[in-house]
């Protein structure tokens, strides 16, 4: 029986037990699909190459461990680790927005007219540490769909692709999430 014929828990399984040639198969399979969901997050081909070396590694010393148990869902599971990672490198970029005019400067940058006081960057630090704490006790569901939109700049059909849910859904999910940071603020001026 050719390793193209095996389904992909078989494959697995195949691994396991010593056979490291049939994760080529699992590559080829789904290389693609699983490059092109990072790609379209991050938007950056060398990017995207990273992320992907990244996921691999991490399903390797998974399946090394011993700790996969996914029974029969290994490209799920592999695009969920693939989309952690995303997430991971998008929270630790904390991506600002830019604008850009005709001749090609930043907004942002021409609004800078004064030297920012060290007062003014520690309340701007602090509210952006009180932001993301708040971010973190949302539920993961909400968090996931507020970092791609406002980090990711996806759009709610791509958060709603590569997150396997409708756009009602997605768009739902970030009206509770904006809601539950709304609350949560309400609740920090009070105390």
């Amino acid at each position: 029986m050719k390793l193209q014929e095996h389904n992909d828990q078989e494959l697995v399984s195949m691994y396991l037990t010593g056979n490291e040639s049939v994760l080529e198969e699992l590559l080829r399979r789904h290389k693609t699909k699983i490059y092109t969901s990072i790609y379209l997050l991050v938007k950056d081909q060398y990017l995207a190459e990273d992320i992907f070396q990244d996921a691999l590694i991490k399903v390797i010393n998974t399946l090394r461990s011993g700790k996969y148990n996914e029974e029969g869902k290994f490209l799920p599971w592999v695009m969920r680790i693939a989309h952690n990672l995303v997430i991971d490198f998008f929270r630790k970029e904390k991506r600002a927005p830019s604008i850009i005019s005709a001749d090609g400067s930043d907004v942002f940058d021409m609004l800078q007219f004064h030297e920012e006081s060290a007062e003014d960057r520690m309340l701007r630090e602090q509210t952006h540490l009180d932001l993301r704490a708040m971010i973190h006790l949302l539920p993961d569901d909400q968090k996931e769909v507020l970092i791609m939109r406002h980090y990711a700049d996806l759009s709610f059909k791509e958060i709603a692709d590569l997150t396997d849910v409708s756009i009602n859904t997605a768009l739902g999910r970030m009206r509770y999430a904006l809601s539950n940071l709304r609350k949560m603020m309400k609740v920090k001026e009070i105390s």
